[in-house]
C-alpha cells in the first residue's frame, strides 16, 4: 500500500471535461511497449503471452492498489445526506454525479442506486463493516419512502409508480420530461435488497428481513411480475421496448425473490408462475445469425443492437453455480462469450484511441456503436464490465476444472489462440492452460485501458474521449466506481452469493412461452428503525463465497504456466481514510481496541495523514496492518494544538479484517 502514500488526491469541484488523464498510462505503455506492438502486427508465440501477461498483471495489481480505496472512498461521498459530494440529498440516496450542469446528473436513479448498493451489499456480505451497513440500512428507509411517492409514471395503489425512473435528491418527484417508465429498477432493488436480508436470515435476524426489508422487496416483485411484458425505457434511457438487460434482471429478481419467501415462512405465487415465462421470453434475445445477444427487441431504430447491455446483463445475472450455463447467459456461456466478442469489436474501429488493436487484444468499450450522446464515447463501466464478465468465466473454469469451447464460443476463442478447436478441455490440459491466460491477461487488458484514461487524481467520469481519451460527461459518476469494485473483487476471486438455488429450475426454459402476468398487491412499508447491534453471529459471518484467485502465474526458471491457488493472508494492511474538515495544527488520529490501534490509549493513537487534504475533500488516512479475521472497534479523534482532545460521537465503530487471499483492504470513514 505504499504507492497510496505518493498519490495526490486533488478530486475537482469542477466540470470532468477540464480532468486530464492519468500519466500511469504513460507507464503501462513502456511496460507493455512490445506486447502492444506484436498485438497490431498479429498473435504472438504463446511463451510470450505469457510473458507480457505477467507483466501485464503486475501493471494492473499495482493500479488496483492504488485506485480502490479512491473508489471506495468516492463512491461514498456520493451518498447522502453527509457524503462529502452529496450535500442536500436524504439519508441513503445515492446521486448519480455531483455534476450540476453539463450534463446535470445531481438526482437518484432507481437503477444506479440499486447497482451501488448491490456492490455495498457483496462487500458487507464477504466481510462485516458497521459503517457499510449503517449505509445499507439508510438506503433501505429510503426506498421504503420513494416507493410512496406520487410521480409522472403513476403511484404505489396500482404499482405504476414504481418504474420511476429518476427523482430528486430530496426524495420528491422529478416532473420533467424523461424516458418512462423504466422496468428494471424495481427488479434490481429487489436483488439489492434480497441480499442484504439473505445476511440477516444467516447470521439470526430472520425477523428484520421478515418485517422491514421483505415489505419493499414485496412490492417490487409484485411490479415485476405484473408489468414485466409490457414495452418500456433501456438503461440508456433512449430505446423504448423491450431490453435484454431489464428482462434479464427480471428473471433473477423473481427466481431469488421466490427462494427468499420460501426462506422467510411465505410465498411469492406469482414470482413462481411468472419467472419460467420471464427465461423463456429471453432466450428470443439471441440471434443464431449474428451470434449475439440483441440488446432491445420489440423496436426498430435502425441500430445494430450491439450494445453493452448484454454484457452488463450477463454479469448481473452471474452465479457460480450455475456454471456455464447459456439460458441464463452466465458470463462463461458460450453465447454470452460470443456476445462479448461482437460487442467489443463493434467498438475497435469507430475509436481513434482504439486504432491498430488487434482482435483478441482490450480496447475501450463503450454503449453501443451508433451512439452520439457527447459524440458517443467509451465508458469506463461498460469497460470495466468487459473485464468483469471474463474474471467470471475464469472463476467458473477454474472451480469446474475445464474450458469448453463450442462452435457459437469458436470465434472468441480463436482470438485468443488461432489453432483451438470446439472441444471440452480439461485443467490438466496445454489447450486449458493457455486458453485461461490468455482470457486472463485479455481481462487484464482492459482494467489496463481504464488505468491509461483514468484522471491523474483517480476519479471516475462517465466516459472518456473517443479520440483523446480525456474524461468527459458527469464527473465521479457512482455506477463507474461501483464497476471498479465489483471487477476488482472478481479478479481476487470474490464473487456474490447464488440466486437461482440448489436444484433450483431457474434454467428450465419451457417449451413454449406465454406473456403470464399476475395483477399485483401493493402496500406501504413502513423502515422506522432497525434494531442495534445486527453484528455477525460467528467471526465467519460471509454470505458469499471465495474460491482461489482466477490467475496463471508464469514460472521463471522455466518457462511453464500453471493455475495456481493463492493462500489466505495472515495479515491485511488495512487503511484507514476519514473524512474530516480541520484548523492549521490539528492532527486526526485513529485509536481502538487492538495494540495496533494503541488500545484505547490517546497517547498510542495513530497519526493519519493529510497529504490528499484539499479543501473540498478533507481526506485523512493511514495505513495499519492487523490480523486477518481479527473483529476490532475503533474510533477516530482529533488532537488540537493545545493537546487537547475531541473524540467523534457514540458509537464505537466496528470492523472484522477480512480473512481472503487480498492483503490490503479499505475503510472509508466520515466524521460524525
Amino acid at each position: 500500500m505504499d504507492t497510496l502514500q505518493n498519490i495526490s488526491l486533488e478530486f475537482l469541484t469542477g466540470n470532468s471535461s477540464l480532468i486530464q488523464p492519468i500519466m500511469q498510462g504513460i507507464t503501462s505503455l513502456f511496460l507493455l511497449g512490445s506486447f502492444a506492438f506484436q498485438s497490431i502486427l498479429g498473435l504472438p508465440g504463446a511463451s510470450h503471452v505469457r510473458r507480457e501477461g505477467h507483466l501485464l498483471k503486475r501493471a494492473v495489481d499495482d493500479f488496483i492498489t492504488t485506485e480502490e480505496p479512491i473508489a471506495l472512498e468516492q463512491l461514498l461521498c456520493n451518498i447522502g445526506s453527509s457524503g462529502c459530494h452529496a450535500s442536500g440529498a436524504s439519508s441513503g440516496v445515492v446521486i448519480a454525479s455531483p455534476s450540476t450542469a453539463d450534463p446535470d446528473y445531481f438526482y437518484t436513479w432507481v437503477r444506479d442506486s440499486a447497482l451501488v448498493f448491490k456492490a455495498i451489499v457483496d462487500r458487507f456480505a464477504n466481510s462485516y463493516d458497521a459503517s457499510l451497513q449503517t449505509e445499507i440500512q439508510n438506503y433501505i428507509t429510503s426506498q421504503a419512502e420513494l416507493q410512496t411517492v406520487s410521480n409522472p409514471s403513476g403511484s404505489l395503489s396500482d404499482g405504476t409508480g414504481l418504474g420511476e425512473p429518476k427523482y430528486n435528491v430530496d426524495l420528491t418527484a422529478f416532473t420533467g420530461s424523461w424516458g418512462r417508465p423504466q422496468r428494471d429498477g424495481p427488479a434490481l432493488r429487489a436483488i439489492a435488497m434480497i441480499g442484504y436480508s439473505k445476511w440477516l436470515v444467516a447470521n439470526g435476524y430472520t425477523s428484520t428481513a421478515t418485517d422491514t426489508v421483505w415489505p419493499i422487496i414485496r412490492n417490487d416483485l409484485a411490479y415485476v411480475a405484473q408489468y414485466w411484458n409490457q414495452t418500456g425505457f433501456d438503461l440508456w434511457e433512449e430505446v423504448q421496448g423491450s431490453s435484454f438487460f431489464t428482462v434479464a434482471a427480471q428473471h433473477r429478481s423473481l427466481v431469488e425473490g421466490s427462494a427468499l419467501a420460501a426462506t422467510l415462512g411465505t410465498t411469492c405465487t406469482a414470482c413462481d408462475a411468472v419467472a419460467p415465462q420471464v427465461l423463456c421470453f429471453l432466450q428470443t434475445f439471441w440471434s443464431s445469425s449474428g451470434g449475439y445477444a440483441l440488446a432491445n427487441i420489440n423496436v426498430n431504430n435502425g441500430r445494430s443492437a450491439k450494445d453493452a447491455n448484454v454484457i452488463l446483463g450477463s454479469i448481473h445475472s452471474f452465479d457460480p453455480a450455475l456454471g456455464c450455463d447459456a439460458a441464463t447467459f452466465q458470463p462463461c456461456s458460450d453465447r454470452a462469450l460470443s456476445s462479448h466478442k461482437v460487442v467489443v469489436d463493434s467498438f475497435r474501429s469507430i475509436y481513434t484511441i482504439n486504432s491498430g488493436i488487434a482482435a483478441g487484444s482490450a480496447v475501450a468499450v463503450g454503449r453501443y456503436p451508433e451512439d452520439t450522446y457527447y459524440n458517443g464515447n467509451p465508458w469506463y463501466l461498460n469497460t470495466l464490465a468487459a473485464a468483469e464478465q471474463l474474471y467470471d468465466a475464469l472463476y467458473v473454469w477454474q472451480t469446474q476444472g475445464s474450458i469448453e469451447v463450442t462452435s457459437t464460443s469458436l470465434a472468441f476463442f480463436q482470438d485468443l489462440s488461432s489453432s483451438v478447436a470446439a472441444g471440452t478441455y480439461a485443467s490438466d490440459s496445454d489447450t486449458y492452460t493457455t486458453l485461461y491466460d490468455a482470457v486472463y491477461s485479455y481481462a487484464d487488458g482492459f482494467v489496463n485501458i481504464v488505468s491509461q484514461y483514468i484522471a491523474s487524481n483517480g476519479s471516475l467520469a462517465e466516459q472518456y474521449d473517443r479520440s483523446s481519451g480525456t474524461p468527459l460527461s458527469a464527473r465521479d459518476l457512482t455506477w463507474s466506481y461501483a464497476s471498479f469494485l465489483t471487477a476488482a473483487a472478481r479478479r481476487a476471486g470474490v464473487v456474490p452469493a447464488g440466486w437461482a438455488g440448489d436444484g433450483s429450475s431457474a434454467t428450465s426454459v419451457p417449451a413454449v412461452c406465454a406473456a403470464t402476468s399476475q395483477v399485483g398487491t401493493y402496500s406501504t412499508a413502513t423502515v422506522s428503525s432497525f434494531p442495534t447491534s445486527q453484528t455477525p453471529a460467528t467471526t465467519d459471518s460471509t454470505v458469499t463465497t471465495t474460491f482461489t484467485r482466477p490467475t496463471g502465474t508464469t514460472t521463471a526458471a522455466s518457462g511453464t504456466t500453471t493455475a495456481t491457488s493463492c493462500a489466505t493472508a495472515t495479515s491485511v494492511a488495512v487503511t484507514f481514510s476519514e473524512v474530516k474538515t480541520t484548523s492549521y495544527g490539528q492532527t486526526v488520529k485513529i485509536v481502538g481496541s487492538v495494540a495496533a490501534l494503541g488500545s484505547w490509549d490517546v497517547s498510542k493513537a495513530v497519526a493519519l495523514s493529510a497529504s490528499s487534504y484539499t479543501s473540498s475533500n478533507p481526506l485523512w488516512k493511514g495505513t495499519v496492518t492487523l490480523t486477518a479475521g481479527q473483529a476490532i472497534e475503533y474510533k477516530y479523534i482529533v488532537v488540537n494544538t493545545d493537546g487537547s482532545v475531541t473524540w467523534e460521537s457514540d458509537p464505537n465503530r466496528s470492523y472484522t479484517v477480512p480473512q481472503t487471499c487480498a492483503t490490503t483492504a479499505v475503510e472509508a470513514d466520515t466524521w460524525r
